[in-house]
């Protein structure tokens, strides 16, 4: 992708990060204290469980390299933009959600370029091994991740009236910057789409399947309420594809490794309606 496209999907993931922010208090970082055992089990589930499945699903499938490193990437990242939403439809524990994709976002600054790292070496051939400079990509990830939450945040600290009518308008703007961010990719690739589909399908799949299930799964085995089951599944599947394809194209400059997000925005929303479905029976 040319400079233009790639500064174009950063500009669009910095937006939708911002609109994140508009929707963040310090209230929403407190909860971790008051709610422990929801908030480490949903942490556990998004950043260490999903890149686990990730490299399972990838190490017994036959996938090719840009296949498994895009599965890697997304498996890395925290929760979406969108998932709150998703998680208030379902009926589930709301606050929970936004907690868990606020504070999965900032760790997620440290452990995504050690695990996009580890895929590199692990993926790539010898003669293609890629040495990734974690510093740079830290960096990177704040300017486009962090900052703009910040900013968000401060917003709806300093004019909440402000940032309450702004939210409906830039929820919108961010489903639309992310159907872009895929359809751009989608075009970008257009001549290798159908073996990468073929190839992404699966995995993307079982990942968001999986993910979800085993999300429930350990809420109801720990003995949380409902809601908060929901909320944990929906964040545990419901990733920000993104941040993945901009990792793709602004960090690494290969949209073939973006694929498997493209694909996962897809099969994401239709897991999200089904989840909305169950939780609303």
């Amino acid at each position: 992708m040319n400079e233009t496209g790639t500064i174009i999907i950063a500009i669009s993931l910095m937006i939708i990060m911002f609109g994140m922010g508009l929707s963040l208090t310090k209230n929403d970082f407190k909860r971790i204290a008051q709610n422990p055992k929801a908030v480490v089990l949903g942490l556990l589930n998004q950043l260490i469980f999903l890149p686990v499945i990730g490299y399972i699903l990838v190490s017994i499938l036959d996938l090719r390299p840009e296949i498994s490193i895009g599965i890697m990437i997304l498996a890395a990242c925290p929760g979406g933009a969108t998932s709150n939403v998703i998680a208030h439809l379902a009926k589930g524990d709301t606050a929970l959600s936004v907690t868990l994709t606020a504070v999965s976002s900032v760790i997620t600054i440290v452990t995504i370029p050690f695990i996009v790292q580890f895929a590199l070496l692990e993926f790539l051939g010898e003669s293609e091994k890629v040495v990734l400079n974690v510093p740079q990509m830290i960096g990177q990830l704040l300017v486009i991740v962090i900052i703009p939450v910040f900013i968000g945040m401060l917003i709806r600290a300093k004019a909440t009236q402000f940032a309450l009518r702004m939210g409906k308008p830039v929820r919108i703007a961010s489903v639309a910057l992310l159907v872009f961010i895929t359809t751009a990719l989608f075009v970008k690739e257009s001549h290798n789409i159908i073996p990468y589909f073929k190839q992404a399908g699966l995995p993307t799949i079982l990942l968001n399947f999986t993910s979800m299930i085993l999300g429930y799964t350990t809420a109801y085995l720990l003995k949380l309420k409902k809601p908060q089951a929901i909320s944990i599944a929906v964040e545990s599947g419901v990733q920000n594809s993104a941040l993945a394809i901009t990792i793709a194209v602004v960090t690494l400059q290969n949209t073939a490794f973006g694929i498997a997000g493209a694909i996962y925005t897809l099969v994401m929303y239709v897991a999200g309606f089904a989840i909305i479905l169950f939780g609303r029976k």
